[in-house]
């Protein structure tokens, strides 16, 4: 299952967010630094509007959504890569998700501490950005120490992994988020992802704001869209009290709510969403009478990668896929109909999987 980290500096409304992620009140939040010590950790369904059209188009009451674990750490402050704060805890909760959620404040609130005592959002981005930097620094000039010896005697996979080191101590010098993309070809990234650097997972600034800007935003957001831009991560505009307001709510209730609000969907959806396109992700779904399932793979995943998914055992077995396509099953309202009008095909082992494919696999063990 995915992971990803809600991380952000104190008071900026990150157990308040996820809250509302879990619709859940295990998530303690209160006006004072360090208020979440232990991470807190909620499964969220991923929402998708296709699920409850196909159970009703199947026959079936029983909808398996797929899922995000979503991790509410504790807050950073200036110095944490040397201890501060709860500084090591901090560093070693965020090392293990796959995404970062960074919560920064853009509102005005008299009545709420700002740990540095003023809202400047790019200064807390650039707070945390440094202080992960700065432990993922201290990471790799630990390892280059060991690997610098064997690169020397001539061991090809040291002198890989030591050129790699040398680049990445200078990018990290820098104080911010690395597109692995951009500066490392194929091999090269390969050794990144096994460093598990802080520096160089996805990034996602939850801009959070009053009710008021939920809509349009307000200065404090379009810095955060600017500086978002020039570093390759994803912005969306949340507001961590609406969100928690809406979770009470029921369905139709908070459609209405929003509708006042001037704005489509929730924040929370909006994000959500967010981390399936920075993660380059996407949703097949198997349909039947006994279950409708959606299944997360990775964009370019081919049929038997999707099938293992499932189970290794399909992946092994794999002889070929059927697939529907989602618009056409919804077009022609079951398989028999979706075979006699030509639409349902069978695919090979090199079939790339598309987003909303209605899936059956054949396979033999």
């Amino acid at each position: 299952m995915l992971r990803t980290g809600i991380v952000g500096l104190p008071n900026v409304g990150k157990s308040t967010l996820f809250n509302a992620l879990t619709s859940a009140k295990n998530a303690q939040s209160a006006n004072y630094p360090f208020c979440t010590i232990e991470p807190n950790v909620g499964v969220v369904n991923v929402p998708d509007e296709r699920l409850s059209i196909l159970a009703k188009l199947c026959k079936t009451d029983v909808i398996i959504p797929t899922a995000i674990e979503f991790v509410d750490i504790a807050g950073l402050v200036k110095g944490a890569s040397k201890g501060e704060g709860l500084g090591n805890q901090f560093l070693h909760n965020i090392r293990e998700v796959d995404a970062i959620i960074q919560v920064v404040r853009c509102f005005d609130d008299p009545n709420t501490i700002h740990v540095s005592g003023k809202v400047d959002p790019l200064d807390d981005i650039e707070t945390i950005n440094t202080e992960l930097a700065l432990a993922d620094l201290a990471s790799v000039e630990k390892r280059q120490a060991r690997i610098s010896k064997q690169a020397k005697g001539g061991d090809k996979a040291a002198v890989l992994e030591d050129g790699v080191l040398k680049k990445l101590t200078e990018l990290l010098s820098e104080g911010t988020f690395i597109n692995v993309k951009e500066h490392f070809n194929e091999d090269e990234i390969a050794v990144v992802k096994q460093l598990n650097l802080m520096s160089t997972k996805p990034v996602i600034y939850a801009a959070n704001v009053s009710e008021y800007d939920l809509k349009d935003g307000n200065d404090y957001t379009a810095k955060v869209k600017e500086y978002a831009s020039k570093h390759n991560a994803e912005v969306v505009l949340i507001s961590a009290k609406i969100e928690e307001e809406l979770a009470e709510l029921g369905e139709e209730e908070a459609k209405e709510y929003l509708k006042e609000l001037g704005v489509e969907d929730s924040g929370i959806n909006r994000m959500i969403k967010s981390v399936y396109k920075l993660l380059n992700l996407l949703t097949f779904i198997t349909a039947g009478e006994k279950e409708v399932h959606a299944w997360t793979v990775p964009s370019g995943a081919k049929a038997p990668q999707a099938a293992g998914v499932i189970h290794t055992d399909f992946e092994k077995g794999f002889i070929r896929a059927e697939i529907t396509p989602y618009e056409d099953f919804v077009k022609y309202g079951s398989y028999a109909a979706c075979k006699e009008k030509g639409v349902t095909r069978l695919e090979g082992k090199d079939y790339v999987v598309q987003d909303g494919d209605l899936v059956h696999f054949r396979f033999a063990v």
